[in-house]
């Protein structure tokens, strides 16, 4: 069976997580933790950059930087993975969700002004597939209501919105270091800031609410507890291990983007008999090749071909059911406007095999396989 994800491994991890323990620095915030930290901040620009236990634990942790309070409303696709609305429904807000763009399956930033309520107090776009929800126009609007952004660049490390590092143009950005992700530590993520301001505020909510951080950067001679918060730090271990992909981050990608072309090109032809749908890049965007997906006529061709795959000893998938039809969804938030895209795209989506280190030659035999389900 070609599975649908092996998880990235280079060979430095064990070496690495070796390190740490004989360092008998294992709890977080040692060498590794602060190389991954200074990794991302190069790499993107960002003014700071804390790793966390998951990318949900990033998202919560800017919920709370954000000031998010019971009875606020936040905007969001119903796209996306349960941890984006789960994050402010935690703190007592609803969740709204407006429909999304069926070439992208980003938000439709079209639809976000028309959601907005006096109780709305943030938007956080869903950059799906590491390719950029439409900033520009999502800050614009931000700045006209005077909302926080929250980007969920889950998917998106090494992607780019104009040039820019996606998770760096709203107030706060949140990545993922899931073991399906395009660079793991089993499972983890990480927050970055875009404003000195919230630095202090943040380093304290991830470290239980004290000021740890500048007690051990020597800038006080005693920690104590100065504010709520919670425990967000990972464990050194799972740095090391993030922090020798990081160090390949760009053969990683490279890796993936070959595959992800070779998917495209050779699966051209069935786009353009009007067979399937391919993936569509904007214009203003470069991606990570986090994911390939084509969409199939409906959803009962969809299932025909993942069990054909499936029987050919390829494992297909599909990807979310929309939050907003899921019982939680009901429960905590609301549809805004008309789903005219959001469940019907969702039903068309399937996901082929992509990761690091998956040979040509299976991927051309997913391509044969494909190729003969539509003949």
């Amino acid at each position: 069976m070609i599975r649908f994800n092996v998880p990235p491994y280079t060979g430095k991890e064990l070496d690495y997580i070796k390190v740490a323990v004989e360092n008998q620095k294992i709890c977080g915030d040692g060498e590794f933790t602060k190389k991954c930290n200074e990794w991302i901040e190069d790499k993107t620009e960002t003014k700071k950059a804390l790793l966390t236990t998951s990318c949900t634990h990033a998202t919560e942790l800017a919920a709370i930087l954000a000031d998010i309070k019971p009875g606020d409303e936040v905007i969001m696709p119903a796209y996306t993975f349960v941890s984006t609305a789960d994050a402010f429904v935690l703190r007592g807000a609803t969740a709204v969700f407006v429909d999304i763009r069926p070439d992208t399956m980003n938000m439709d930033e079209n639809l976000i002004e028309a959601a907005i309520t006096d109780k709305t107090k943030a938007i956080v776009p869903v950059h799906y597939a590491g390719v950029s929800c439409d900033m520009d126009k999502i800050m614009e609007i931000a700045n006209k209501y005077n909302l926080v952004v929250i980007e969920d660049a889950a998917q998106g490390i090494m992607s780019t919105y104009k040039g820019q590092a996606l998770g760096t143009i709203g107030d706060f950005g949140c990545f993922s270091f899931h073991e399906t992700k395009n660079f793991s530590m089993g499972e983890g993520g990480a927050l970055l800031i875009r404003d000195e301001k919230d630095v202090e505020n943040a380093e304290i909510i991830r470290e239980k609410g004290t000021n740890r951080a500048k007690f051990f950067r020597g800038q006080i001679d005693k920690y104590t507890w100065v504010e709520k918060g919670s425990s967000y730090l990972p464990s050194e271990m799972n740095a090391a291990y993030l922090y020798a992909q990081l160090e390949l981050a760009d053969e990683i990608t490279a890796d993936r983007m070959s595959t992800w072309n070779l998917y495209y090109n050779a699966l051209e032809e069935l786009a353009k008999a009007g067979k399937i749908e391919l993936p569509f890049i904007p214009e203003d965007c470069t991606h990570n090749a986090h994911m390939f997906y084509l969409k199939c006529k409906d959803l009962e061709e969809r299932t025909a071909l993942i069990q054909f795959l499936n029987k050919n000893n390829i494992m297909a998938v599909f990807h979310y059911v929309p939050l907003h039809t899921a019982p939680a969804g009901l429960k905590y938030g609301r549809f805004h406007g008309e789903d005219k895209y959001t469940t019907k795209e969702s039903e068309r989506l399937v996901r082929l095999p992509l990761y690091y280190g998956l040979e040509k030659e299976k991927t051309e035999y997913i391509i044969s396989k494909v190729k003969e389900f539509y003949r």
